[in-house]
């Protein structure tokens, strides 16, 4: 692109950013449905909300002789989720939507189920289960954004990565709790 036309295209740029300043950092630009976009985060809200509320349930009820070390795992998962579900809400809120929050709509929204477990081995299993589907929601929703906004699927694969991490946490806890062998080839 020849600099003279980039400068025109500043201009213009310029002229619309001073339009529909309601709209914050939505800008014309923005190539998805807003709201559908705003309703796949607040499903990914409520995913993560779902996962705070399981592994912090496990934190409190782990028990048994080498319980301490997998409660500490459940703790750090719980507050990283947290940290996931706020990077979602403040995203919905730079979209100009509003994350919901409200308890009733969590469950039914969540991709992830809240499973108890009646022991160790099996909190360790729901929660690998659980990163396991988000991780491919995560996915899906990055392919989803896609180029037509970064900003959001740069945000999502952060999260992702950190999903994927937690599931490999979870099977090595697993791996040393149950006896059983390494990840297949």
């Amino acid at each position: 692109m020849a600099k003279g036309n980039f400068v025109s295209d500043i201009e213009e740029m310029r002229r619309r950013a001073r339009l529909h300043l309601e709209d914050g950092a939505k800008t014309a630009g923005y190539e998805l449905d807003v709201k559908t976009a705003i309703a796949l985060l607040n499903d990914a809200v409520a995913t993560e909300l779902v996962c705070v509320l399981r592994y912090k349930f496990h934190a409190i009820m782990a028990t048994g002789i080498n319980s301490e070390s997998v409660r500490k795992e459940f703790e750090a998962h719980a507050s990283e989720e947290q940290g996931h579900m706020e990077l979602l809400a403040q995203r919905i809120n730079q979209l100009g939507g509003k994350p919901d929050l409200n308890p009733a709509n969590i469950s039914t929204r969540a991709a992830s189920e809240y499973v108890e477990g009646d022991n160790l081995i099996e909190m360790i299993k729901e929660n690998l289960v659980a990163e396991r589907i988000a991780i491919d929601n995560y996915r899906a929703m990055i392919k989803f954004f896609g180029e037509k906004d970064p900003t959001t699927r740069t945000m999502l694969e952060q999260i992702l990565a950190k999903e994927e991490e937690h599931a490999n946490d979870m099977h090595d806890l697993l791996v040393a709790h149950e006896g059983r062998p390494m990840l297949r080839n």
